[in-house]
């Protein structure tokens, strides 16, 4: 774990020993079970330290000091477990809640969990437009990650009905002219569903030198209660 031992500074970390075991066990899982399902099209050792490992963590310094040890924190679409899963290793007291629908990767999520004996760590089986309306699971957490879930009026659908009043979503996005286009065409779900664009940072650690930012929204007021709408609407009639 060199690569990520050595970029986790860039971002204002330090990885002790113990922590870069718990990722290097994370890493040879994901490879094994990769062979029998699609997990991830990144899976050489260097690549995911810092495409998928670092570029997790990216989210710290974006977020200043709004993270607290003990935060509650939803990964909506977890996939393979990026963003929450490392951020889960690098803050362990945190409470962590892993929204993934297909049921194999959500098997592997709980396998990871597992094996790594990470606790307070739930896995939730199903699509973020019912299970945001569960009581237990509604504005019930202080961040919201969303990396590789969708374009923003469909991505903040997903996520914001999760998120507490004064919580904040981070979204992983490529900046520049795409990234202007796609705040303009979030105008609507920002009004509509309870959000503002609070920062924007620009992704600044070696090997992730694509233009990368976090962007960074904060739910101002509560999302109506009919969002998120029915399965499938938000990502084929975004707001």
């Amino acid at each position: 774990m060199e690569l990520l031992s050595n970029g986790a500074p860039e971002l204002g970390l330090s990885l002790d020993d113990a922590q870069l075991a718990q990722f290097e066990t994370y890493y040879r899982e994901l490879a094994e079970w990769n062979g029998r399902m699609n997990l991830t099209s990144v899976i050489d050792y260097a690549e995911v330290q810092v495409k998928h490992f670092l570029d997790s963590l990216t989210v710290l310094p974006a977020l200043g000091n709004f993270l607290a040890a003990d935060a509650r924190m939803v990964d909506v679409g977890a996939g393979a477990g990026f963003p929450g899963l490392p951020l889960k290793l690098v803050l362990p007291g945190t409470d962590l809640a892993l929204v993934e629908s297909t049921g194999k990767k959500a098997t592997f999520l709980r396998h990871v969990v597992e094996t790594l004996d990470l606790p307070y760590v739930e896995t939730y089986t199903g699509r973020a437009e019912e299970l945001a309306h569960r009581p237990e699971l509604r504005g019930s957490y202080d961040l919201a990650l969303a990396r590789g879930l969708a374009r923003l009026p469909t991505l903040l659908e997903y996520t914001l009905p999760f998120t507490r009043q004064r919580g904040l979503v981070a979204a992983w996005k490529h900046g520049g002219e795409d990234l202007k286009a796609e705040l303009d065409s979030a105008r609507r779900a920002l009004q509509v569903l309870g959000g503002r664009v609070k920062s924007i940072y620009p992704v600044k650690a070696t090997g992730l030198e694509d233009n990368r930012v976090v962007v960074v929204i904060e739910k101002v007021k509560e999302t109506p209660a009919e969002y998120p709408r029915r399965n499938g609407v938000p990502r084929k009639q975004p707001l």
